[in-house]
């Protein structure tokens, strides 16, 4: 067994090779930006090593302090993780060249897969089912708009050198054609340096379905089952599960087989993933399922593996690297009930999903299930990185029974001030559809008006915040809000403000129970997955000129005020630009929503303001 492991990675992906190593015995070494210096993922390991500052691109994509930093430690071998360096063969040969063990795929494999249209041809050569489409050295505009027109629209034309969804367009009819093209190469030069495409036919009923491959030095290979990827937003996977839905047996031993010819024909060795584009329009059936593109690396969603066959893949990754026979035979393994990966990220989906950085002063996860995170209660999500905050994993006998955990999970998800999915995600692993099986990547798409939480609180959340208010009520009967009606009992009516606007809610009796929390100064109310700070209603605020605080500016996420275009007591028209916000190197412009005066401005250029802050007050009346 390999002594000491440099992990190349940042994270949960670092903790969670991390808690593998040390278990076996194996001293670890983390690298790491000066930003990440107190993160879990540093602390936790047996040394840490400085590499540079926050850019990735001056720290963790940087070989050579990787490769210092080894020789520095004394490690005997680097992890890269997934992501950053992982699929760089050049690294990964850098790193042999170091007299270093490589936990990783062979640098001939990496390079054999990793452009598109070679894998593509390899496939073929070798018996693997691929999506019709060209694939041809012929890149002008002309042959490639003819390939379209032969294949039948819709087309989807591809970056070869591309990865995450960039460089990918989808195109419904020829006419359309020669812009996506254009659009597409120009993003995918300035993702991958290349701007060469190819062409696939565009499946309307599309499932992603992967197959995780192992292989040893020894020649042998395996797999260990399908995982069904196919809730994505903008290519992006959101949750997965194992085994995929409505997979009988005979289409699992025939996309399992492919998978396995697949690894073999370039020679392959380590974690990899085979993944497969599917035509789910008339369920899975083996001659409907095709070879998109092998991922050389351990997977993100490799938990939902481990889950349904109890095996621990991180180990096998090193047992491997260290010269072992891989732990298992095809026969030892097999399928223990259903697993799934939700994503928890920092952002806001009522925002369009735009990221959201800042403190973590409350950050609680459920009880009972896999939490794989990279961030702790009092840390930081920055915007120098990917904003996952964790990957929530859970396992049932059954499918229904495994959606049924995710949802409680994801609702049961605490985070303040920055905000997260969990709400949508709990939207999605309960949804009917969901539910039933009856899902392809288009779903989220499709579904977004149920699953996307609204900009303005639910009646759950009012409902729930009145109800938290009630011990704190007023008694003067104005304020009580209490109706009264002849013959009749009163109803019950209470003033709240959430998030800024005061709400009058008329008391329901029950619903569910939430938590709340004094954070901040104020008092947040989590629901289903969702945050929200309320309280007693302002006076100034709640009377007057602010209508029920509509004419309340808030800041929309954390970031830094670039400008504030408006003075004190000046007259604005619906719509004039009051300041803007620099968020995650976005510029948003904040309207004024109604003609007024500005009767209150909080903020100044230059200022940090945090989610939900009041920047300004817009009086109607003036």
């Amino acid at each position: 067994m390999i002594r000491s492991l440099l992990i190349a990675n940042r994270g949960e992906i670092a903790r969670r090779i991390n808690r593998t190593a040390q278990a076996l015995g194996v001293r670890t070494i983390a690298v790491h930006s000066d930003v990440d210096a107190a993160m879990p993922f540093v602390t936790e390991a047996d040394e840490a090593v400085c590499i540079g500052p926050a850019p990735a691109g001056e720290s963790y994509l940087v070989a050579e302090k990787i490769l210092a930093a080894a020789r520095r430690t004394d490690a005997r071998a680097i992890h890269p993780g997934y992501g950053f360096l992982s699929e760089n063969a050049g690294f990964a040969e850098a790193v042999q060249g170091a007299g270093l063990v490589w936990v990783g795929a062979p640098p001939a494999a990496i390079r054999a897969m990793g452009l598109k249209d070679a894998a593509k041809a390899r496939m073929i050569a070798a018996g693997v089912p691929v999506t019709p489409g060209y694939l041809g050295e012929d890149q002008s505009p002309e042959r490639l708009q003819a390939e379209a027109d032969a294949i039948g629209y819709p087309v989807l034309i591809k970056a070869v050198a591309g990865g995450g969804g960039k460089g990918m367009r989808r195109v419904e009819g020829a006419a359309d054609f020669a812009e996506a093209l254009g659009s597409c190469r120009r993003e995918a030069a300035a993702s991958f340096g290349d701007d060469r495409v190819l062409i696939e036919k565009y499946i309307l009923s599309p499932r992603h379905i992967e197959v995780q491959v192992f292989g040893d030095t020894h020649g042998n290979v395996v797999h260990l089952f399908e995982r069904d990827c196919s809730l994505q937003r903008r290519h992006q996977k959101v949750i997965e599960e194992a085994p995929a839905p409505g997979m009988d047996a005979s289409t699992r031993a025939a996309i399992c087989a492919a998978a396995v010819k697949a690894a073999r024909a370039v020679d392959y060795v380590g974690a990899g993933t085979i993944e497969f584009i599917a035509d789910a329009s008339e369920g899975l059936r083996a001659d409907r399922i095709w070879f998109m593109e092998m991922n050389t690396r351990l997977q993100v969603e490799h938990p939902v593996t481990e889950a349904i066959t109890g095996q621990d893949l991180v180990e096998w990754q090193l047992r491997v690297a260290s010269g072992e026979p891989l732990p298992c035979a095809q026969g030892d393994l097999a399928i223990d009930g259903w697993a799934m990966e939700a994503r928890l990220y920092a952002e806001n989906p009522a925002s369009g999903f735009l990221p959201s950085t800042g403190p973590l002063h409350r950050l609680r996860f459920p009880s009972g299930i896999r939490i794989d995170s990279g961030v702790e209660e009092g840390g930081a999500v920055t915007p120098h990185y990917d904003p996952m905050i964790a990957k929530l994993i859970v396992h049932a006998p059954t499918r229904a029974g495994a959606a049924r955990r995710l949802a409680q999970a994801a609702g049961a998800v605490q985070v303040w001030p920055v905000r997260t999915n969990a709400g949508f995600l709990a939207r999605a692993a309960a949804d009917p559809d969901f539910v039933a099986g009856r899902i392809d990547t288009g779903f989220i798409e499709r579904h977004a008006e149920r699953l996307v939480p609204g900009a303005d609180p639910s009646d759950a959340i009012l409902q729930a915040a009145a109800h938290a208010l009630l011990p704190n009520a007023p008694t003067d009967p104005w304020a009580a809000l209490t109706g009264f009606r002849l013959d009749a009992p009163a109803e019950r009516r209470i003033a709240v403000e959430v998030a800024g606007t005061v709400h009058v809610v008329a008391l329901v009796p029950g619903g569910p129970a939430p938590v709340v929390a004094r954070l901040d100064g104020g008092t947040v109310l989590f629901l289903n997955g969702e945050a929200w700070a309320f309280g007693a209603p302002v006076a100034a605020h709640a009377g007057g000129g602010a209508a029920a605080g509509d004419g309340l500016i808030l800041s929309p996420m954390p970031g830094r005020i670039v400008s504030v275009d408006v003075a004190a007591g000046e007259t604005v028209i619906r719509g004039q630009k009051l300041l803007v916000l620099e968020a995650m190197k976005m510029e948003q412009a904040l309207l004024a929503p109604f003609d007024g005066v500005i009767a209150e401005l909080t903020v100044a250029a230059g200022a940090q303001v945090a989610e939900g802050v009041t920047l300004a007050w817009i009086d109607p009346a003036g």
